[in-house]
């Protein structure tokens, strides 16, 4: 279901490509007022195919590079009225519409005589008139960042002259089956849940792009890769699935995002095009590579080098030679701009764009750092990161009250607390928060969760206030509404933090609901952007029954959608997930009764990454219709509230 979330601001790219593809064909299409992210819209001009594309993001549209405009008889509104048609590595388009076109059968003319092309090396639009007498042709294209020698390398090594088109059709969708869709399998025989799990399995595996030999801005025995769009929406639960589903591509990530920070100075927070930026929050490559040094993986990283890059992130403010006319404070390229501020105070004043959110994310990496560090035997790093990490207190006034819950995350100075609404107080660049309020930002550091439930008031309140989250009309501003922000990614974690409370039945409950509400098969099937496949697999670990803490080894468990799943974890190991009891399509009966974790009765809302991904191993629930309190065991990790 390629059309899945192409609209409504899922802005999902529907076009062809290989898992992880430097090459995404697909179609562009311009209207006045509206952005074509990945190149497609339902309505407006159509301009062309062409090779490359982004994926579901929300940022500024990229690429359209190398367009074709196919033409046939008499036309003379190119395409404007499509049936279209596509699968894995094949797409086509019939125009309905015709009239006379002109053209010199025998020469050739420029195809766009005025223009200018966006781009950060060059400005000239290039293009040619062809025209052929066959009724079918083949076009083969070869695209590089390096040169046109390479491009046309590129073209022989994988489409050689006078190969099968049929064959190529099938080449790819054998690749998507070996590389990504066999990793999940299941016994559901649900047609829509099927293609909603493996519509997001694809959508989640078209970016980053695996550049390995096409990069033009240094020479390297590194993986490469580009198109990370961005690890501000991916470090939550995007990347953790990415190291359970593709070992391989995730390790090269890694390993190419430290090779980054070796030649421009800054890991990538956000990259396109081969150049950093931008940085929304906090430098959260440094989650990502936490979070894969705290489930040991090691191969060929160099963690003593992957350390260093994250300590130029915590300890060196990037030059902000650039400023974004945004937010033109601080860089947005890379690092943490508002470090000034960060390292002197321990806190974030109004000096800083974004300075409420910013200290949010910057205490999660500095607990980032805190795990490498301990993990290296760095101890006294260890210490100054840890007692960093807890810096996001330095935020909170515990004497602001909003719709009876007292304690939110506020803008600050060296004064003290700055008025705010945390019901309202949303906003962009160079507002305190970025994109939600203080209200969600306050759950945001989950690595001090046991602070937080105390400065709450303790389980009672902090259930009751989660409960206000997912509760219609608690903002009296919204009474139509819920607190809750299901179409961004800084609450994606919300629903499942009834777990530190011991209530995982609620997460249940609020998770599958959020699920099942909001997500579909339709070409509106997201309820936000898809953020590079971001809002897709947070969708997935609801159907696997797990979420991942970021930058710990700890993952919520609330309840699967099926009878029966299996995830291979490459290498022979694979994770059986059983159910029953259910209605094998997570609809009704979702409440786990009892569970079983390798054969063990387990009495714990959550398990870490050796119980079931380091070797593989078992899940077996039982599901009932009614909530029980079958979690009575230790709560989950609170590493940062650790004396």
């Amino acid at each position: 279901m390629k059309s899945t979330g192409t609209q409504n601001g899922g802005d999902d790219f529907p076009g062809v490509s290989r898992p992880h593809g430097m090459v995404k064909l697909g179609p562009d299409l311009l209207a006045v007022g509206t952005d074509s992210y990945s190149g497609y819209l339902p309505n407006g001009n159509f301009s062309g195919f062409s090779m490359m594309h982004e994926q579901g993001t929300g940022g500024a549209p990229k690429y359209g590079t190398v367009a074709q405009l196919p033409l046939i008889g008499n036309i003379s509104n190119p395409l404007s009225n499509l049936t279209v048609g596509r699968s894995g590595g094949y797409f086509n388009v019939t125009p309905t519409a015709s009239n006379v076109y002109s053209g010199a059968a025998n020469g050739s003319s420029v195809l766009q005589p005025s223009g200018s092309a966006n781009s950060s090396s060059f400005t000239t639009a290039v293009g040619g008139l062809y025209t052929f007498s066959n009724q079918v042709v083949s076009s083969r294209v070869g695209i590089s960042w390096i040169s046109k020698a390479q491009a046309c390398q590129n073209l022989e090594d994988e489409i050689p002259k006078g190969a099968d088109f049929s064959q190529v059709v099938e080449d790819t969708k054998a690749a998507w089956n070996a590389e990504v869709l066999s990793k999940i399998r299941t016994t559901s025989t649900n047609a829509t849940n099927l293609a909603l799990l493996y519509t997001s399995l694809y959508f989640m595996n078209l970016i980053p792009t695996n550049q390995t030999g096409e990069n033009p801005g240094w020479t390297s025995s590194e993986p490469y890769y580009s198109d990370i769009f961005t690890l501000w929406d991916l470090f939550r639960c995007s990347t953790s699935l990415l190291h359970v589903l593709q070992p391989i591509v995730y390790e090269e990530h890694i390993r190419s995002m430290i090779d980054i920070w070796r030649h421009d100075g800054y890991l990538p927070d956000a990259r396109s095009s081969n150049y950093n930026g931008r940085t929304q929050g906090g430098s959260n490559g440094d989650n990502v590579l936490a979070d894969a040094f705290v489930k040991g993986v090691r191969g060929q990283i160099n963690w003593a080098d992957g350390f260093a890059a994250m300590v130029k992130d915590a300890e060196v403010t990037p030059v902000n030679s650039d400023p974004d006319p945004q937010a033109p404070d601080s860089s947005t390229k890379e690092g943490r701009g508002a470090l000034p501020d960060w390292l002197q105070y321990g806190f974030i004043t109004p000096t800083f764009s974004r300075a409420a959110s910013r200290a949010v994310e910057y205490a999660y990496n500095d607990f980032a750092l805190y795990q490498v560090a301990k993990g290296l035997g760095s101890l006294d790093d260890a210490v100054k990161y840890q007692n960093r990490s807890r810096n996001w207190r330095n935020h909170w006034n515990p004497d602001l009250e909003s719709i009876g819950f007292k304690g939110f995350i506020v803008p600050r100075t060296v004064s003290g607390f700055l008025a705010t609404d945390p019901l309202t107080d949303d906003g962009y660049w160079a507002d305190p928060y970025y994109e939600a309020s203080s209200w969600e930002y306050s759950w945001g550091d989950i690595h001090d969760m046991k602070k937080l439930v105390d400065w709450m008031g303790g389980a009672n309140t902090f259930y009751s206030r989660l409960e206000a989250m997912f509760t219609v009309g608690a903002d009296p501003n919204d009474p139509g509404g819920i607190i809750f922000d299901d179409t961004n990614e800084p609450t994606f974690n919300v629903p499942y933090l009834y777990n530190f409370i011991n209530r995982p039945d609620r997460s249940v409950y609020q998770s599958r609901k959020v699920a099942k509400n909001n997500y579909n098969i339709g070409v509106t099937g997201l309820p936000g952007n898809s953020d590079a496949g971001a809002m897709q697999t947070w969708l997935l670990w609801n159907m696997i029954g797990l979420y991942p803490v970021t930058g710990q080894t700890t993952f919520l468990i609330h309840s699967p959608w099926y009878e029966s799943m299996t995830i291979d974890l490459s290498n022979g190991k694979t994770l059986k997930i059983t159910s029953t009891g259910g209605d094998g399509n997570g609809d009704s009966n979702i409440y786990v009764q009892s569970l079983k974790v390798n054969g063990r009765n387990w009495d714990r809302s959550w398990l870490v990454w050796d119980d079931v991904f380091a070797h593989g191993g078992t899940m077996e629930f039982v599901l009932g219709s009614n909530a029980t309190q079958w979690a009575t065991g230790e709560l989950p990790p609170s590493p940062a509230s650790e004396l």
